[in-house]
């Protein structure tokens, strides 16, 4: 994904977006090589997001804490001045809500697309211990 010649941008995953690519890490290594900022915002409880990002060894500049996406990126684009704040995500919703704060929208397809990153195949988790992000024992 081409950041349009500048650097200056803050780039936002939204978690579903982020799980449907191969390797996260790897994503997020391509993308600071052209951003400022990068992190990952959810609806999701904070402790889905720190496991999906430790397990996948993701370094995320922010994340959006016990708030929900579109707080989340209202907040961040208040704390990262950038001249660019993109969200990357996978439903109409997800747009919706990029434009009600004043984002950027791309698709997960696209932006995988343009720079080249590979997405999973929707198969199962090949860790045998892994009970998925929405257990009921967990608070």
């Amino acid at each position: 994904m081409d950041g349009g010649g500048s650097t200056d941008m803050t780039l936002a995953f939204e978690l579903e977006a982020l799980k449907s690519l191969a390797d996260p890490n790897a994503v997020f290594n391509d993308a600071r090589q052209w951003t400022e900022y990068v992190g990952v915002v959810s609806e999701k409880p904070t402790y889905v997001v720190t496991n999906f990002t430790r397990k996948h060894r993701v370094r995320q500049d922010f994340f959006s804490g016990p708030r929900g996406v579109s707080e989340s990126l209202e907040n961040v684009g208040e704390q990262f001045d950038t001249d660019r704040h993109v969200f990357v995500g996978t439903t109409p919703d997800d747009r919706q809500t990029a434009e009600a704060v004043d984002w950027e929208y791309v698709d997960i397809e696209t932006a995988a697309e343009a720079a080249g990153w590979d997405r999973t195949t929707g198969g199962e988790s090949d860790d045998p211990f892994d009970q998925g992000d929405d257990r009921d024992d967990w608070p």
